[in-house]
């Protein structure tokens, strides 16, 4: 494979996981607080173990700027800087620090479910302090007060989602090594 072959099929893969994170977003159970579930942390946590950190943070980079122009790629295809800037932005922002963490640890860890596992509660966690933390700067609720309503409602939820995204690691992992051979 040609260098400039290598750098067109990572920049598809970004594309292409930037383009899954708009789906699982607009896959979404609405909330009567407004802040829908979706399953776009999936797709950040499958971004970040397939792309690696580099990949995993850029195509969630290129997801955050295409909501930021005004694409509808948000749950209830919302988009524009009212919704990346607004109270609840720092979630969306947190997609490109999950991924990273995710990508980072996956590349420098055992890739075991398990492991994948705890690899992604990492990048929850970043993600949702960063969230939380601009969440309760921009409403003037505290901190505790705001994990109460933006965090633990999800929890649930975000376990299945880990647990599909580990699974499915491994079984594109397996694939893949098939099929490099």
């Amino acid at each position: 494979m040609t260098h400039s072959s290598s750098h067109l099929r990572i920049m598809m893969q970004c594309a292409l996981l930037a383009a899954l994170t708009s789906v699982c977003s607009q896959i979404a159970i609405p909330t009567p607080w407004g802040v829908p579930v979706n399953l776009a942390l999936f797709s950040v946590y499958m971004a970040g173990t397939m792309l690696g950190p580099v990949g995993g943070f850029v195509s969630q980079l290129v997801f955050v700027a295409l909501a930021a122009v005004g694409l509808p790629v948000l749950a209830g295809f919302a988009g524009g800087p009212a919704a990346i800037f607004g109270v609840t932005g720092g979630y969306i922002v947190g997609f490109v620090l999950a991924a990273l963490v995710v990508g980072f640890l996956a590349a420098h860890g055992r890739r075991t479910v398990p492991f994948l596992c705890l690899y992604m509660v990492a990048g929850c966690a970043a993600c949702y302090l960063l969230g939380t933390l601009w969440y309760s700067v921009l409403s003037g609720n505290g901190f505790l007060a705001s994990l109460a309503v933006c965090v633990l409602p999800y929890l649930p939820c975000d376990v299945c989602k880990i647990l599909l995204a580990a699974v499915l690691t491994r079984a594109l992992d397996r694939r893949l090594s098939v099929m490099k051979k």
